[in-house]
């Protein structure tokens, strides 16, 4: 079955022995290692042995971190068992009391949300649960192109203006100060619900929920900002039983219903899934499997999903969907879908972003290919850069961070993606690896005056810019990312699990590994290799993909896909191969494109066969 189930048999491959299977530069320009750490394998025995647990799933537990004692709840993780009290977050009770008044009072409330995925399902779990309450509670989704990220003071008035008594913002409004500031002096009540990097600085509102925040002792930063709502209706549900609230013929709100958007965001937003993270996806996936949700059912269908949905369906099926909206069209049709139950109107949203999202796809391939054009030139004159920056006039700023990923994974270094407007300012999104804070740069730089905003986190921040900036913004990156922009370049390595057969993997197998899901941030999909197989039935797939079946040396086969592998080192080996063996790794997953049930590779990476050095 699985050789990773005990010490690997392959002698330059075993942990503390060096590159796993001698691969010290494979075709991404990765070192190969094993992820069990040789402090970690007297765990793995322990946890296979105190829990009754194959060898290959404790080791698969140990090298992500996991104690003995934590295993039971790692494997069966409850909404119960992890669940904390909301009120250990700074400002809930506040939150809570506020949000209920307005419940009470039959006050007019506003949701302030963002145009992502995050900010969507965040702003339907707000609706949701105030219409549970006879409040049809009013969602205001800010425009990305003409209005950009947060509250602004004119769409402040406007909810105002509309009968707002309190507006809540989720999944922004913690560095809102002049906007927030504007809807007091307006007279309106405002609670923050938010989850991004926060200063000491904080908004003068009735409430910052936000586990980020500099005076949070909490330790719920891994949550998203429907995680953070999410808390924040389970403290209303509970300040509104305790003033007696719910009673014959006022039931509470069915809470666990709506972790279905919980886990979408939380997967989409891609937040660590550790301890709760990891119950609100594996509750909202039993409950998304029901259907329930008709904005939900209804892009399951646009996308012809129909299998039970999982954390990759929410991550690139499901999410690229609703953000297509925020991107290139409109930003308020998402958190719409999903605050619905008219299953009539649900589907005509869902086709309205399904044929956006393929809009998105063409935009996104033209301006990838200009960037990347632009991209070779600053690496090729400077080849220890340590930043991407690249602009032009011409590209799309809704699909800028999507662009800057792709240049992150070609060209392993932080890159920054700015689309330039008319008014001589440009939007630019950033994305960064493992190793480099580009959060805290772009703070950096907004502090010292260079950009007219920023913000983020440490793998994803957004920026404003003047353009006759732009080339002083360039310098100050460089002088502070060099040092560890090149160090985590030099470091890189491809962490793999074991080493395996086609014959060891069958449905059996894969169900014994996924006992360590679900997987996403912070909790990596297990990697295998797969050493001196042959690649046989190469052929690209649409314009960038290639599949192909890997060949064991007993003669077993596993159907295998290089996403975007097409002229990129990974797929010119593959192509080039021509039989030869070539050791090849990547992770273990389900298909059913064309109605076939069937179990392949993903490729994430190559390496040619040679002795170990």
């Amino acid at each position: 079955m699985a050789l990773a189930a005990r010490k690997s048999q392959f002698p330059e491959g075993g942990a503390g022995n060096g590159a796993f299977l001698g691969v010290e530069a494979s075709a991404r320009g990765f070192v190969w290692r094993e992820r069990l750490a040789p402090g970690q394998v007297n765990t793995a025995t322990m946890i296979s042995q105190q829990h009754g647990l194959p060898d290959l799933l404790g080791r698969i537990l140990a090298a992500r971190g996991i104690a003995v004692d934590d295993v039971p709840v790692t494997l069966e993780p409850t909404i119960k068992a992890l669940m904390p009290d909301p009120s250990v977050l700074r400002d809930m009770d506040k939150a809570a009391a506020r949000i209920a008044d307005a419940i009470q009072k039959r006050e007019r409330v506003a949701v302030f949300g963002d145009y992502d995925v995050d900010g969507a399902c965040s702003s339907a779990l707000m609706r949701r649960f105030m219409l549970a309450h006879g409040l049809d509670a009013r969602i205001y989704i800010p425009d990305r192109i003409f209005e950009g990220y947060g509250p602004n003071p004119q769409a402040i008035e406007t909810l105002v203006k509309e009968g707002a008594r309190l507006i809540v913002t989720v999944d922004c409004g913690v560095t809102s100060f002049e906007a927030l500031g504007h809807a007091k002096a307006l007279g309106a009540d405002v609670v923050v619900l938010d989850h991004h990097q926060a200063d000491e600085r904080l908004p003068a509102v009735d409430a910052v929920v936000n586990p980020n925040r500099q005076d949070d002792l909490s330790e719920l930063g891994h949550l998203c900002a429907a995680g953070v709502t999410f808390l924040a209706l389970v403290a209303t549900a509970r300040e509104l039983r305790q003033r007696g609230h719910y009673g014959k013929g006022t039931p509470a709100p069915d809470l666990l219903s709506m972790l279905d958007l919980v886990a979408l965001a939380t997967v989409a937003d891609v937040v660590p899934l550790r301890t709760l993270n990891r119950a609100f996806v594996v509750r909202g996936l039993d409950i998304m499997k029901q259907r329930q949700n008709a904005g939900l059912k209804a892009l399951l269908d646009a996308a012809s999903l129909n299998q039970p949905p999982t954390p990759y369906h929410l991550g690139f099926v499901i999410g690229p969907r609703i953000n297509a909206g925020g991107r290139i069209g409109d930003a308020a049709l998402g958190a719409r879908l999903l605050s619905i139950d008219d299953d009539t109107e649900a589907a005509k949203i869902a086709a309205v972003l399904d044929r956006l999202n393929r809009e998105r796809k063409i935009i996104e391939t033209g301006m990838l290919e200009a960037a990347t054009a632009e991209a070779d030139r600053l690496v090729d004159s400077d080849p220890d850069l340590p930043i991407v920056v690249v602009g032009s006039d011409e590209w799309h700023k809704g699909v800028v961070g999507l662009v800057a990923s792709r240049l992150v994974e070609r060209f392993r270094r932080p890159s920054c993606v700015i689309a330039w407007e008319k008014g001589g300012t440009g939007t630019g999104s950033l994305r960064s690896i493992a190793g480099v804070d580009i959060g805290a740069a772009v703070r950096g730089l907004t502090a010292e005056g260079l950009l007219v905003k920023g913000g983020g986190h440490a793998m994803a921040a957004g920026l404003t810019v003047a353009r006759d900036k732009i080339d002083e913004v360039r310098a100050r990156f460089d002088a502070m990312l060099r040092d560890t922009s090149s160090a985590a370049r030099t470091a890189t390595v491809l962490e793999i699990d074991g080493a395996l057969t086609p014959q060891g993997v069958n449905e059996d197998f894969l169900e014994l590994v996924e006992k360590a899901g679900p997987f996403g941030q912070g909790n990596p999909a297990p990697r295998f290799a797969f050493p001196a197989h042959r690649v046989r039935f190469a052929k690209v797939m649409g314009e960038a993909h290639i599949r192909c079946t890997l060949e064991g040396g007993d003669g077993s086969k596993l159907d295998a896909i290089a996403f975007r592998a097409v002229g990129q080192p990974i797929g010119d080996l593959i192509q080039s191969s021509a039989g030869m063996p070539i050791h090849v790794a990547g992770n273990l997953r389900r298909d059913t494109w064309g109605g076939r049930n069937r179990i392949e590779l993903q490729i994430e990476d190559v390496a040619p066969v040679g002795k170990p050095r």
